[in-house]
C-alpha cells in the first residue's frame, strides 16, 4: 500500500523499534524483500542510486548523511528483488540495511541498538513519492502474475530505445494489439478481432466514439503503457471482449533531476522534448515535474507533414501525516497538412489490386486536420487505519478538431484498371468535446476466518458533451466530380469556397456506475476474486456521434454485470486461472432505420498460466480465450435510402490462445515475445471481419554488450498474417524489423541510432477500410542527456 508519514512520525515510530544488525546485513519482511523489479541505475553516487532504487521499489529511505557521503555504487541494470538490488548497491560500504514499514533505514555497524539516542536532526528523510502503478484489470494492487488476465505492459525505457515517439507505434509492438491506421490521422485498435473502444489515462477515461482515436500520444509524457486484454467491464463500467489500453502519467520524483533529448530524422524529422523534476521542499513533501515535446516532419507520403506539440505538469504533495494530494494539467497541439480522409480503394473492377508507389496519396494540398486538447486532473487520497485508503480523482478534458479534408471514394468500391473511376467529396468541419469524469473508491485489506483478503468498492461519473459543425460549399460545382487516374497530384482536387461554421448536432452521455471487486484467500494456495458492475447510461441528441444520422431513439439503460475468477499457485512461481465476465457494450453505430443497434451483449472466459523464472526475472503467460458477442454492429454493404452507410447486428465468435515472454534473460539482456492465435466467425459459422490478422507475433530484445562498456543494442520485430478488406483488397502476410544501437558517452550523455523497417518492406498497414503503404527505410539519431 502506498503510503507516505510525516518526519516525525516516521523517525520516532520506527528507528525506536529497530534491533542492531551487524556489516553488510539486509534485512526485512519477506513479501517486501522478494518483492521483483525492473531496474536501470547508473554507477554514480551512492545516495542517488539508493534514492532511485527505492523510488522504484515503491519505498521511502532514511539515513543519516554522512553514511553515503563520497561512497560510489556499481551500475545495477536488469530485474532483480529488493534484497538482491541492496546487497548489489551497499556491497564493500560496510553498511547494513532494514526495511521496517516500508522505509528503507541505512547504518554502520552497531549503530542500530535499542539504548542508542537518535537526534531528529541527524536524518535526511525523503517522503516516499513512488512511481505509481496500475491497479490492473481489477482494480486491485495486484502483481502481473497474480492478475486472472493478460495484461502487457512497455516501460519508458523499451519506448526511447526503440524510438517509439508516438502511441500507435508503441502499441504496434504490444502483444495481441493491432493498430488499424486506417487513416493518416485516425487508428482504430483491435484485440482478439474486437475494437478496443477504452483508451485511458491513469486508469480513467471515456470510451473512444465507434472505437476510433483522433491523432496520437506522444509516449514521453508516461511511465509506461498497459493492455488488458479480454473483457473488460469490471474495470470500466462498459465493455466488450477485446480489451482496455490505459497511459501510465509520469509523476514527481524524490529527486531533482532532468532530461534532456533532441532527434533529427529522415524526412526532415526534428524532435526535442525535456522532462524535469524538481523537489519544492526541504522535506521531500512536495514535488514537482515537468515535461515538454516539440516535432515536425514531412512524409514519405505525398504532401503530408506533421507538427505538434506537447507539455505537461504536475504537482503532488503530502497534506497532513495522511494525505496526498496530486495536480496537473496537459495541453497538445498537432497540426497535419495533406491528411488522408478515407485513403485509396486499390482494388480493380472486376478482379486485380493497383500497385501504386509508396509516397502515392488520395488528399488534396489544401487540407489539414488540425487537433487540440487541454487535459486537467486532480486527484487525492487519504490513508485511513490499517492500511485502508480513500481516493477521488477529477478529469476534465476538452478537445477540438478543425478540418478541411478531401474524400476520393469509388460508387462501386473498386476503381478501373488504368486508376480512374474516382470522384470527389470535399468536406470542412470542426468538433468540440467536453469529458468530465470523477471516481471515489475506498480500498484496502480485512481479516475474515483467519485469512487476509481485499476490497475495492467504489463509484463514479462521467459525462461528455459534444457539438459538430460544418462548413458548407456549393454542392454542385465540388462534389462528385471525376478524379484522374491514381496517383494524382495535390493539386489536382479544386478547394471549394467554405462558408463559415454552422451548427449540425449536439450530443450528450451521461455513465454513472458502482462497482465493487474484492480478493478472497480461500486457502494458501487457492483464491478467487469475484466483483459487480452496475451501470446506468444516459445519452441524447441528434447525431451523437456523427452517424449521420437525425433520427435517436436510445432509451436510459441500467445493467449489472458480474465477474469471477479463480486462481491456484502450483507452488510460489506458478499459478493458474480460469476467469469469466459478462459482456455488455452500448453501441453508436445505426441501423438502416436510421436508429442506434440495441447494446451488445454476451459472455467472455478466459483460462490461462502464468510463470515466473530466472529468479522471478522472467514471467510467461499462456492464456486460451473465448467470446461470444451477440448483435455486433457490423457495417453492411451499400446504403439506406438516405444515402448513409448503415450496419446490421451479427452475432461473432472470437476464440484462440496467447503466449508471452518477458523480462530479463541475464542482468544485460531483456526479451518481451507474444504470439496471438485466434478464429473469428459469424452467425453463419464463416470468418468474419478479414482485415483482422489471425496470427500475429511481436518481439523486442535488446542487451549491453559485455565487451564494449557503454553499448546497448537492440531489434524489435512484428510479423502478421494475410488480411482483406471487406471489398477484397488483400496484404499477404509481412515481417517488419527494426532495430537500434545505444552508447553511452559517460554516465550522463548517450547518443543512439534508430533505423525502422531494415528490409524495406512495402506493405498496406490497415485493410478496416481503404488503403495507403506503409513506411520504407527510415533512420534517425538521438542524443539523450541527463542531468
Amino acid at each position: 500500500m502506498f503510503k507516505r508519514t510525516a518526519i516525525s512520525a516516521l523517525v520516532v515510530g520506527a528507528l525506536s523499534a529497530v534491533p542492531s544488525y551487524a556489516a553488510q546485513t539486509i534485512s526485512g519482511p519477506e513479501n517486501v524483500m522478494q518483492a521483483s523489479y525492473a531496474y536501470d541505475i547508473p554507477n554514480g553516487s551512492l545516495s542517488q542510486a539508493l534514492l532511485k532504487l527505492a523510488s522504484i521499489s515503491n519505498l521511502s529511505l532514511s539515513a543519516q548523511a554522512d553514511l553515503t557521503l563520497g561512497k560510489v555504487a556499481p551500475e545495477l541494470a536488469g530485474e532483480y528483488t529488493v534484497e538482491q538490488a541492496l546487497e548489489s548497491l551497499l556491497a564493500g560500504t560496510e553498511l547494513s540495511a532494514v526495511i521496517k514499514d516500508g522505509v528503507i533505514y541505512l547504518s554502520k555497524p552497531s549503530t542500530f541498538t535499542s539504548a542508542a539516542p537518535f537526534q531528529l536532526d541527524a536524518l535526511a528523510v525523503t517522503a516516499k513519492r513512488s512511481a505509481r502503478v496500475s491497479k490492473g484489470a481489477t482494480g486491485l494492487a495486484l502483481a502481473i502474475k497474480d492478475t486472472p488476465q493478460s495484461i502487457s505492459t512497455i516501460d519508458q525505457q523499451s519506448i526511447a530505445d526503440n524510438g517509439l515517439t508516438s502511441s500507435n507505434e508503441a502499441l504496434s509492438f504490444m502483444t495481441g494489439v493491432n493498430v488499424d491506421q486506417y487513416e493518416t490521422n485516425r487508428a482504430r485498435y483491435n484485440s482478439r478481432g474486437f475494437g478496443i473502444q477504452l483508451t485511458q489515462v491513469d486508469g480513467l477515461g471515456m470510451t473512444n466514439d465507434w472505437g476510433t482515436v483522433i491523432g496520437q500520444k506522444d509516449t514521453f509524457l508516461f511511465e509506461k503503457i498497459e493492455v488488458i486484454r479480454g473483457a473488460n467491464g469490471l474495470l470500466t463500467g462498459v465493455g466488450n471482449a477485446s480489451g482496455t489500453i490505459n497511459f501510465v502519467r509520469k509523476r514527481p520524483t524524490n529527486i531533482d533531476e532532468g532530461q534532456l533529448n533532441v532527434t533529427a530524422g529522415s524526412y526532415g524529422q526534428v524532435r526535442g522534448a525535456v522532462d524535469y523534476n524538481k523537489v519544492l521542499t526541504e522535506d521531500g513533501r512536495w514535488a514537482a515535474r515537468v515535461v515538454a515535446v516539440g516535432e515536425q516532419s514531412d512524409s514519405y507520403l505525398r504532401d503530408l507533414e506533421d507538427q505538434h506539440e506537447s507539455l505537461y505538469a504536475v504537482v503532488d504533495g503530502q497534506v497532513g501525516d495522511n494525505g496526498i494530494l496530486t495536480f496537473g494539467m496537459n495541453y497538445r497541439n498537432a497540426e497535419q497538412d495533406a491528411p488522408m480522409w478515407g485513403a485509396m480503394p486499390l482494388n480493380i473492377q472486376g478482379g486485380g489490386q493497383l500497385e501504386l508507389d509508396r509516397s502515392s496519396s488520395s488528399s488534396a494540398e489544401w487540407a489539414y486536420y488540425d487537433t487540440k486538447t487541454n487535459d486537467a486532473f486532480v486527484e487525492y487520497s487519504h490513508f485511513l487505519a490499517n492500511d485502508w485508503e480513500v481516493k477521488g480523482t477529477y478529469t476534465y478534458r476538452e478537445y477540438e478538431g478543425d478540418s478541411k479534408l478531401f474524400y476520393a471514394y469509388a460508387p462501386n468500391n473498386s476503381v478501373n484498371a488504368d486508376g480512374t473511376g474516382l470522384l470527389s467529396w470535399p468536406y470542412s468541419g470542426f468538433t468540440k468535446l467536453e469529458n468530465n469524469v470523477f471516481d471515489l473508491n475506498l480500498s484496502g485489506d480485512f481479516n475474515a476466518f483467519d485469512r487476509d483478503h481485499s476490497l475495492l468498492i467504489g463509484m463514479s461519473h462521467s459525462r461528455q458533451d459534444s457539438k459538430r459543425y460544418v462548413r458548407n460549399f456549393d454542392n454542385a460545382a465540388y462534389q462528385g466530380l471525376p478524379l484522374p487516374a491514381l496517383p494524382y497530384g495535390g493539386d489536382v482536387p479544386l478547394e471549394p469556397e467554405f462558408g463559415p461554421k454552422t451548427l449540425t448536432g449536439t450530443g450528450e452521455q451521461q455513465l454513472t456506475r458502482f462497482y465493487m471487486a474484492s480478493k478472497l484467500e480461500f486457502a494458501d494456495s487457492l483464491h478467487s476474486i469475484v466483483g459487480v458492475n452496475a451501470i446506468k447510461l444516459e445519452r441524447e441528441g441528434d447525431s451523437i456521434f456523427g452517424s449521420g444520422n437525425t433520427t435517436t431513439a436510445y432509451p436510459d439503460t441500467e445493467e449489472v454485470s458480474p465477474y469471477l475468477s479463480v486462481l491456484y499457485d502450483f507452488n510460489d512461481d506458478i499459478v493458474g486461472y480460469v476467469s469469466y465476465s459478462d459482456i455488455y457494450q452500448n453501441q453508436d453505430q445505426a441501423g438502416y432505420d436510421g436508429r442506434y443497434l440495441d447494446p451488445v451483449k454476451g459472455v467472455n472466459y478466459e483460462a490461462g498460466v502464468k510463470a515466473e523464472w530466472l529468479d522471478n526475472r522472467v514471467l510467461t503467460t499462456f492464456s486460451i480465450f473465448k467470446a461470444q458477442q451477440d448483435g455486433l454492429a457490423t457495417q453492411a454493404e451499400g446504403f439506406n435510402s438516405e444515402g448513409d452507410r448503415y450496419y446490421v447486428p451479427k452475432d461473432v465468435t472470437s476464440k484462440g490462445f496467447e503466449v508471452e515472454i518477458s523480462g530479463y534473460l541475464t542482468d544485460r539482456t531483456r526479451m518481451s515475445l507474444g504470439l496471438t492465435h485466434l478464429n473469428l466467425k459469424g452467425p453463419d459459422g464463416k470468418d468474419i471481419y478479414k482485415y483482422v490478422p489471425r496470427t500475429t507475433v511481436k518481439m523486442m530484445l535488446d542487451t549491453r554488450v559485455e565487451q564494449i562498456p557503454g553499448l546497448k543494442v537492440g531489434v524489435n520485430t512484428r510479423w502478421q498474417s494475410d488480411i482483406e478488406s471487406t471489398y477484397g483488397m488483400t496484404q499477404d502476410s509481412y515481417m517488419l524489423s527494426n532495430a537500434f544501437a545505444a552508447y553511452d558517452i559517460n554516465d550522463d550523455a548517450t547518443v543512439r541510432f534508430n533505423i525502422d523497417n531494415i528490409f524495406n518492406e512495402k506493405y498496406i498497414p490497415s485493410l478496416y477500410s481503404t488503403a495507403f503503404y506503409g513506411a520504407p527505410r527510415t533512420a534517425k539519431v538521438t542524443f539523450d542527456y541527463t542531468f
